[in-house]
């Protein structure tokens, strides 16, 4: 299986996630650096309006409790 994405048969999932606290583009870049950063994220898009998380991910490599401490860890609050 590859390291980076899990391409060769790892299983990714996707979560939506509410956050709490942002209300800047700053805020977005930190919050989309804070989880892109955790192993195994492929992907992390951030949508100001609607204060969301989008990510893609490999939960063998990260957990959703992973994800939520490093948008705590940025400052702000998953719900």
């Amino acid at each position: 299986m590859c390291k980076t994405c899990g391409c060769h048969g790892g299983k990714n999932e996707q979560l939506k996630l509410t956050v709490e606290g942002m209300s800047c583009n700053h805020c977005k870049l930190a919050v989309e650096k804070a989880v892109r950063a955790l192993p195994g994220v492929m992907a992390a898009e951030v949508d100001l309006a609607a204060k969301t998380l989008t990510a893609d991910y490999d939960p063998a490599k990260s957990t959703l409790d992973d994800v939520k401490q490093a948008i705590a860890d940025a400052g702000f609050k998953a719900v």
